[in-house]
């Protein structure tokens, strides 16, 4: 598998896989990450709330589409 199609796989950019190969053949991929600090709890509740519109946003778009579809469908004249 190629870094790119195992990087679209794993829905990360292939120069990250790239870059984890390269560092476990010089016998320092335990090092990487290690210049970042840990998230703090306020956060990973931020980065969890925009999940969360996120998705909720995707819902609300779904079901407009589905009000329209059927308000079409319930009108006279408008069945195909």
């Amino acid at each position: 598998m190629s870094w790119g199609k195992a990087g679209r796989w794993l829905n990360l950019a292939p120069s990250t896989i790239g870059n984890w190969v390269k560092a476990y053949q010089k016998g320092k991929l335990g090092e990487i990450g290690k210049a970042y600090r840990p998230l703090t709890d306020t956060e990973m509740e931020l980065a969890r709330t925009k999940k969360e519109l996120f998705e909720v946003k995707m819902e609300r778009d779904i079901l407009k589409k589905a009000v329209a579809y059927f308000v079409r469908e319930s009108l006279p004249g408008t069945r195909s």
